[in-house]
């Protein structure tokens, strides 16, 4: 074919005719037989008139040389890599240019190294140059490695050019693709780039705000490089951000890079931004981009009535929020709060309603971050703010109320319950007045409503009548489904707390439990199609339990599979999977006979690549030519080099992912632990199968799907060893050695070098689960118990990458925000499983090193002596039982207890026992009273002959009633070994208490 015959060909594939299309793909393939297609490509690159044809042909060329680019001659090479024709060059061209060196490296064509600003003869252009370089690093940065710093010299001097800003694009993109290979030997050319970065960003503002805001990427980059450039110049790379971010004359995708910009340097190095005292500037710039009124007659994204409520765009606004709540995750409170705190109660007085509203969503996105700081120091008048501004005469600042409130109501429990009186009877009334056809605002009413009522145990049911009937009230009224889907999910969050609520289902076979789940409303069948009733049912089924609901269980998981496959949709899907993983709760191994269609439909998400979506510009529609790639080789051609693989994996770098699909994965890989660990033996066909695609999710670049993979993983190891405890085989224990041989080094590996605090902290749970499930059984490798120990100690000492980063604040006396607080908590107990399955002798060692390094979170200034452990580990505790703060004087109280328990002689009893029964009777929390009950009877009944029995009469007229009935086991063990002292004991005390324990052990 020629030339002309194959640009006709090209061409007819462009028409938006399908049957063209189809005859053109068959010529097509054809053409690809033949060795002198590739020459023609090229003809056609050079010469084509029709830019579309030329760069179609620079794509196939591309594909086509992925395996046979030794086709394409020298002197063809050097003409595409160096070309200097026309100026119009396309990404497809130098993405070939690209291929050309990565197979034969820059050796073959050092002039792209040498800046050619003047354009001298022999040189390419310099924006050629360097768009086949930007190209190149961005396909493969590491086959550059050898050249990095004739790179950045050469990046040096783009950089510092004026007047082309193509060339600063380039040069910038250049840089973000080789910033992870920095080390240091290159830091002394980084130092001065950073400068030169900032002023080509700023340069390329006002001639395409599209390219600045992709040149900012180089920030993110070099933010998680070895070499900590950005750290030297934070101050003009955070000037730099909040100047961009601040000028609402830019296009809003510009200022939203910006802001995201600044929320990683926060996320990363927030540390050091408060050691800059660069946090008042941040506050400064933030709050006035919170606070912007949108156009007249417009209204803010989230304040606008659609039905698509979670497809809005990021704006300014949004991200300035999400840079907040940024702060609160990574800084410290107590340093956050006095920088924060003058602009947070103005906002939140200001007669400007969006002033207000900032003030409220500031107020929403600290209860995550800094939930302990508020419970315990600002709870009370900030609720009342919330409540006062749910009657606020403005719309918008009424909406950021509902949020906030839904907000505090997630983070802040137990504690906001105590406002119940205050909080739930204004809910239910805005709900009542919240016209229905306001979908967006009814959304966020009961967003607040379902997070507040789900901790309120028994203090729900004054609440219940109305409750009830604003929910049944909703479902009954007319109008369209969301307000009914908003209203299922609510039952589902009022369920589990007061089932006797709800009316009984109906017995098996007389109304089908769909109707039941619309509770008498009239069936809409386009409402049963919502994700919600799918989900609220499944709450439904575990708040019943198995004895109410096993007779509809069968149709529940029927109703489930229908609606799971009829339906080509995630989110009905992952609501399914949760109604799933209930109802194996209450069929257990019943659930056999669905299992293969519920496992076929779980591996399917998990396996899933929709909603993954390639970067801009990467896409390409000709891939229906690579199922021919076999075929259509000329004969005797071979992939000489093995490349194939590696260039498929590297098509997978850089992907998205949208959410309704994340959402179907994680909700996937949970269904799936859940059910194995609930039908552990039906479930075991199906280990074999699932074990390896959860495995490959630990590197799924969603955190919430790598935190589900983890928990599912941890999950099928306990499911295999219920298995082996109800059916011993040989092959069963094989089998669970074999998959604890991958699971734990997995989260070993996972605790160190995952970099996000919240799948670290699931890591650590998956990890104490599994320990305490399996005991020994987990550490019959004889170096795990060391690797293991070594992880749970990296985390003490802050050497993981979910620790932090910022060594400056290492030292146990520095503040810390709360989730680095929280992760060195899932450390620590993980460290009694791991003393539980290695035995007491084979963990001493292990625990003389953990020792010090725990000594130190608890009270920096104790001395470090040697064993034994008790003397050194009672100062710390006996200091925590008096905290001020009850959980703290909650866990000291219960480490006494198993401190006396298990230390040996009982020569501290005394001291011990004077806490215990010196402050217990004025104590006002009742988790402390319980504990100090359980403390009382591990030192009973580990050392009975070294307790005053009579301390008993300090101790028991003030027991609660559920601690009494606790306590029965030590009465009886104190009344059958030591008769005559517990008569004495009994009669020291008052009538009536004693009453209450003789009546007690004679009904037992």
């Amino acid at each position: 074919m020629e030339p002309g015959g194959l640009g006709r060909v090209l061409s007819d594939l462009l028409q938006p005719d399908n049957a063209l299309i189809q005859q053109a793909t068959a010529q097509l393939r054809e053409a690809f037989r033949h060795p002198e297609v590739l020459p023609q490509l090229c003809q056609l690159l050079a010469g084509a008139p029709d830019p579309q044809i030329r760069q179609l042909a620079a794509v196939l060329l591309r594909r086509r040389l992925t395996k046979h680019w030794r086709k394409l001659n020298p002197e063809e090479q050097d003409r595409w890599v160096l070309g200097r024709e026309g100026h119009q060059v396309s990404v497809a061209l130098a993405q070939l240019a690209a291929l050309l060196l990565r197979h034969q490296g820059l050796e073959r064509w050092p002039q792209l190294l040498q800046w050619g600003g003047s354009d001298p003869q022999g040189l390419p252009p310099p924006q050629i140059s360097l768009l086949v370089l930007s190209s190149a690093l961005e396909s493969d940065p590491e086959a550059f490695t050898p050249h990095y710093t004739a790179l950045l010299r050469l990046f040096h001097s783009a950089l510092g050019q004026r007047g082309q800003p193509g060339a600063l694009y380039y040069s910038l993109r250049g840089l973000a693709a080789m910033a992870a290979g920095l080390g240091s030997d290159h830091l002394n050319l980084m130092r001065s780039l950073v400068p030169k970065i900032i002023s080509a960003v700023r340069q390329l503002i006002p001639v395409n705000e599209v390219h600045a805001s992709e040149a900012m990427e180089v920030f993110d980059e070099l933010m998680e490089s070895e070499v900590l450039v950005i750290v030297q110049h934070l101050s003009d790379v955070v000037g730099f951000c909040l100047e961009v971010a601040s000028n609402r004359a830019l296009g809003d995708a510009l200022r939203v890079k910006a802001l995201s910009t600044l929320s990683f340097l926060i996320k990363l190095r927030g540390k050091a931004v408060l050691k800059q005292r660069l946090l008042p500037p941040v506050l400064d710039a933030l709050f006035p981009i919170l606070s912007a009124e949108p156009p007249p007659g417009q209204l803010d994204a989230e304040d606008q009535e659609g039905e698509d409520e979670g497809d809005e765009a990021q704006t300014p606004k949004h991200v300035a929020a999400q840079v907040i709540d940024m702060l609160a995750l990574h800084l410290p409170p107590e340093k956050l709060f006095p920088q924060l705190m003058p602009h947070l109660e103005p906002a939140l007085r200001s007669p400007h309603p969006y002033q207000r509203k900032a003030g409220l969503m500031v107020v929403a996105v600290l209860a995550e971050g800094c939930g302990d700081h508020i419970r315990t120091r600002h709870l009370q008048p900030l609720l009342g703010v919330i409540c006062q501004s749910l009657a606020d005469e403005s719309l918008v600042v009424r909406s950021a109320a509902l949020f906030a409130l839904g907000q505090f109501s997630e983070n802040l429990q137990p504690d906001i319950t105590a406002y119940v009186g205050e909080v739930l009877p204004l809910l239910l009334s805005y709900l009542g007045g919240v016209e229905l056809a306001r979908g967006g605002h009814l959304a966020k009413a009961y967003y607040a409503l379902e997070n507040f009522v789900e901790s309120l145990g028994a203090g729900i049911e004054p609440f219940l009548p109305v409750l009830m009937e604003q929910t049944l009230g909703t479902l009954r009224a007319p109008g369209g489904p969301r307000p009914k889907e908003l209203a299922i999910s609510a039952l589902g969050a009022i369920a589990p707390h007061q089932s006797l609520a709800l009316p009984p289902p109906p017995p098996r076979g007389s109304a089908p439990c769909s109707a039941w789940l619309w509770v008498n409303a009239p069936p809409r069948p386009r409402c049963l199609t919502l994700p919600s009733p799918a989900e609220t049912l499944g709450v439904l089924v575990r708040a019943l339990g198995r004895e109410v609901v096993g007779p509809l269980a069968e149709e529940s998981c029927q109703l489930g599979l229908g609606l799971a496959e009829g339906q080509d949709d995630p989110d009905l899907r992952r609501c399914t999977y949760s109604l799933f993983a209930a109802l194996s709760c209450a069929m257990g191994d019943d659930l056999a006979p669905h299992l293969p269609r519920i496992t076929t439909l779980l591996l399917y998400s998990l396996k899933s690549t929709e909603g993954l979506v390639p970067p801009a510009g990467d896409t390409s529609s000709f891939l229906l030519f690579e199922d021919e790639e076999e075929e259509a080789e000329v004969e005797g051609e071979e992939d000489l080099d093995g490349e194939d693989d590696d260039e498929e994996e590297e098509e997978l770098f850089g992907l998205s992912v949208e959410s309704a699909y994340v959402d179907e994965k994680e909700d996937a890989c949970a269904a799936l632990g859940e059910i194995a660990v609930n039908a552990s033996v039906a479930f075991l066909p199906y280990l074999e199968s699932c074990v390896p695609e959860v495995f490959q999710l630990l590197e799924f670049p969603h955190l919430g799907v790598r935190k589900a993979a983890y928990e599912a993983l941890g999950q099928f190891c306990i499911a295999l060893h219920r298995v082996c405890e109800r059916d011993p085989s040989e092959p069963h224990a094989a089998a669970l050695q074999r998959l604890l041989g991958l699971a734990l080094p997995a989260m070993a590996r996972g605790v160190h070098r995952e970099r996000e605090r919240l799948v670290a902290m699931a890591v650590l749970e998956a990890l104490g689960a599994v320990l305490t499930a399996c005991r020994q059984e987990a550490l019959r490798n004889p170096g795990r118990l060391a690797e293991l120990c070594g992880a749970l100690r990296a985390v003490l000492e802050r050497k993981v990458l979910a620790g932090g980063g910022d060594t400056d604040w290492a030292h146990p006396r520095s503040p810390q925000a709360e989730y680095d607080a929280m992760l060195l908590e899932y450390a620590g107990e993980g460290i009694p499983a791991l003393a539980m399955a290695a035995g007491g002798d084979a963990f001493a060692p292990y625990f003389a090193g953990f020792l010090p390094l725990l000594l130190n979170k608890m009270k920096p200034s104790c001395s470090v002596a040697e064993p034994p452990f008790v003397p050194r580990l009672l100062p710390p505790f006996l200091g925590a039982a008096r905290d001020s703060d009850p959980e703290v004087r909650s866990n000291g109280v219960f480490a006494l207890g198993v401190l006396a328990e298990h230390g040996g002689e009982a020569l501290h009893y005394p001291k011990i026992l004077a806490l215990l029964a010196g402050g217990s009777a004025q104590e006002p929390s009742a988790r402390v009273r319980d504990n100090v009950c359980g403390a009382v009877a591990r030192m009973v009944l580990s050392q009975p002959q070294a307790l005053p029995l009579r301390c008993l009469s300090h101790l028991t007229p003030w027991l609660p009633p559920d601690a009494q009935v606790s306590l029965l086991s030590l009465l009886r063990h104190l009344s059958a070994h030591c008769p005559t002292e517990f008569q004495a004991a009994l009669l020291a005390l008052p009538p009536d208490a004693s009453a209450r324990i003789s009546g007690a052990l004679g009904s037992a």
